[in-house]
């Protein structure tokens, strides 16, 4: 595999990729995306994450328990792979009691339960530390998939207000603090002021919050508001990207929102033409922010 300039990568003859799907759809984009590169992915699926099987029918596929994690590596060398993609959500925990013992999970368990009492972020980096240190080579769904990442600019037709500035500038802020505590990626400003922040429930969860303060008139009578979205300083880039989509913007709409600003490289844009156009339609601008937004 060669990675480009331009941030893509080339993927030899000899390479061959698993993809450890989570929820959501940039899985079954990431893998899709593959398949046109003519690199079918070995798909493994996570379990209890509510992924339908069908949707990779196409491709080698097997569904993997988390308590199965400890056959991970031996998995992936008994199909040969070379080189691993870890794409959508992964919102549940094993159940310990299930879990499959082995030797090879008793060498990283400590280290992997440890990083899980400190955050998210911190432990899938210890994950791909894992895989690099077992002989794969971990690769971000962006460098399959750089045509799904936000743009710098505005993306749709709707402009934001000059008023709209200080909601960007005071969710930004926000969204880098609770990032560097590895809490979310998420925040909401209205008026001027962060109100609402992402936690453990997701941005869907955030908006739905959002959604309830308009209603019970604990920010009555202002107007607007803006979601920013964005990389946590300490990202590790190749799992976990921030994500936006059609339900994103629906959920923005029904909290009141002006409009969603994501980071430009940074964050995924799924299905873009038709979230691009559900912006358009609500009267939503869609924004990405360029690396001079973030302090």
């Amino acid at each position: 595999m060669t990675r480009s300039e331009a941030g893509g990568i080339k993927l030899e003859p000899t390479d061959r990729v698993a993809l450890i799907a989570g929820s959501g759809q940039l899985p079954v984009d990431v893998a899709e995306g593959l398949a046109k590169a003519g690199k079918p992915p070995f798909v493994m699926i996570v379990g209890g994450e509510g992924v339908d099987p069908l949707a990779f029918q196409p491709y080698d596929h097997m569904i993997l328990p988390l308590e199965a994690i400890g056959d991970l590596v031996g998995l992936l060398r008994r199909n040969r792979i070379t080189h691993v993609i870890m794409a959508g959500g992964v919102s549940s925990r094993p159940n310990l009691r299930r879990i499959k013992w082995s030797l090879a999970l008793l060498r990283v368990l400590p280290r992997l339960v440890y990083k899980l009492t400190k955050g998210d972020n911190t432990l899938l980096s210890a994950f791909v530390a894992h895989l690099e240190q077992s002989g794969f080579e971990v690769v971000g769904a962006h460098e399959v998939l750089p045509d799904l990442l936000a743009r710098p600019g505005v993306m749709g037709k709707v402009q934001p207000r000059t008023s709209d500035q200080r909601d960007i500038d005071a969710a930004l802020e926000a969204a880098l603090a609770i990032g560097r505590l590895d809490i979310g990626q998420a925040a909401v400003a209205v008026g001027g002021r962060a109100v609402a922040l992402e936690g453990v429930e997701g941005t869907d969860g955030l908006l739905e919050r959002m959604k309830e303060l308009r209603n019970n008139g604990r920010i009555a009578g202002i107007a607007r508001g803006v979601l920013v979205k964005c990389a946590k300083p300490d990202q590790e880039l190749r799992a976990d990207l921030p994500t936006i989509g059609p339900a994103t913007i629906e959920g923005a709409h029904a909290a009141g929102l002006a409009g969603v600003a994501v980071e430009a490289d940074r964050a995924f844009v799924l299905e873009f033409a038709r979230t691009i156009e559900r912006a358009d339609a609500l009267g939503l601008f869609v924004i990405g922010l360029d690396k001079a937004a973030r302090r």
